[in-house]
């Protein structure tokens, strides 16, 4: 089905942005949104392709993943176009329709090369396939300390110069940095970046509640991981969790497979945060879609079993976490609602990276990022940008 055709998906709960349809539709016509409703309001149109699905599926908004390296043996890091391709062929299988490329510390050369990629990448997109929103830098400019995963040889601190170098050369679709807020130019590139547009994260930190203050003074917005790679919360001292926690200045990722955070956690979070700040993301690495293993992250060997990926000494490697995965352990772990699950999926990220005119919910005039799930939550069928990217009855 292409792009430009028109059709309508019938016969389904539809998510819209403002209201729930039992037995709604969708009209889709070049790729966008054209109507959306309760069957009953339709008009007949017999030019119109009709798809029609089952009473128990529901269909809501492409997830849109900002925090993601790679999946099915590729990685952002590859700094080739096969990479993202592959990344954007697979991504719509789990729900996700757009995303951005994250890249993470590496040398300059290597993080140059990926940057330059991206941004070429993205001004000639596929039609049908998870479309590249963007680039999330993470790292290098991070805390040792809370180096997780990232290679400590190539960590270095936060430079204004270097990023405005690195922006030039992605094409100015930088849209997301991770950085240590408290490393010396830490406030100097936070401030530089929200003069430029640039979301500001705080992750990979070990800074003390009264330094995220002034981060967030000098304009961030965003954590980056909750749990993972920052000073944790201490009755003395709230840290970088605390201000998760407590600043409604932040939007705040989640890894939600149950081991980068216990369920528990992940519970005390919501419950916190609520879906109002919080953001489901994958971090997922070039073996997510694959058998278990050893591969490869930023040269260092990941091993990858059932659940989890970890350096040789134990330590977290990102994870192998599926988006429509992350919604049915959010669900289970929360007790949350559909609608809440479409904000941290959809409505959040596409505020956050300044797209919600375009993407995000399921309205007129938006892209028809469309997922379609079964009772089960098992994505049926996935449309990016009004095309067929993913039917499950052909995988």
């Amino acid at each position: 089905m292409n792009a430009n055709q028109t059709y309508i998906i019938v016969n389904l709960t539809v998510y819209s942005e403002n209201e729930t349809y039992k037995n709604g539709y969708i009209k889709v016509v070049d790729g966008k949104i054209a109507e959306v409703g309760p069957f009953s309001q339709y008009k007949q149109d017999d030019a119109t392709k009709v798809i029609e699905l089952s009473p128990s599926y529901q269909v809501i908004p492409g997830a849109i993943d900002v925090h993601i390296h790679g999946a099915a043996n590729a990685d952002a890091m590859d700094a080739t176009s096969t990479a993202l391709t592959t990344m954007a062929q697979t991504l719509p299988k789990e729900g996700t329709t757009s995303f951005l490329a994250t890249t993470m510390t590496q040398s300059t050369e290597a993080i140059e090369e990926a940057l330059r990629n991206a941004g070429e990448y993205m001004t000639n997109q596929l039609d049908g396939l998870a479309e590249v929103v963007g680039i999330h830098l993470e790292g290098p400019f991070i805390a040792p300390i809370r180096k997780g995963a990232q290679p400590l040889s190539h960590i270095i601190d936060p430079d204004v110069a270097l990023f405005k170098k690195w922006q030039e050369i992605a094409q100015n679709q930088i849209k997301l940095v991770t950085l240590a807020p408290e490393q010396p130019n830490g406030l100097e590139l936070t401030a530089a970046l929200k003069e430029s547009g640039v979301v500001a994260s705080i992750g990979h930190s070990d800074a003390l509640y009264e330094q995220v203050d002034q981060a967030i003074q000098a304009g961030s917005t965003h954590i980056t991981h909750l749990y993972n790679g920052m000073r944790g919360l201490h009755h003395r001292e709230p840290g970088v969790l605390g201000a998760a926690y407590l600043r409604d200045e932040l939007f705040v990722e989640l890894i939600v497979d149950g081991i980068h955070s216990r369920p528990e956690m992940v519970k005390l979070a919501y419950n916190q945060i609520t879906s109002d700040r919080m953001i489901l993301i994958t971090d997922s690495l070039r073996a997510k879609w694959l058998k278990e293993g050893t591969y490869d992250l930023g040269g260092q060997p990941v091993n990858v079993n059932e659940t989890t990926a970890t350096l040789a000494d134990g330590t977290l490697a990102g994870s192998i976490l599926k988006m429509n995965d992350a919604i049915k352990n959010m669900m289970t772990f929360t007790d949350c609602t559909m609608e809440d699950i479409i904000k941290m999926t959809s409505v959040n990220p596409a505020k956050q990276l300044n797209l919600f005119d375009r993407k995000g919910s399921i309205t007129v005039g938006k892209d028809a990022d469309l997922v379609i799930l079964n009772e089960d939550l098992d994505v049926e069928m996935t449309f990016c940008r009004g095309k067929i990217a993913f039917t499950k009855e052909n995988s």
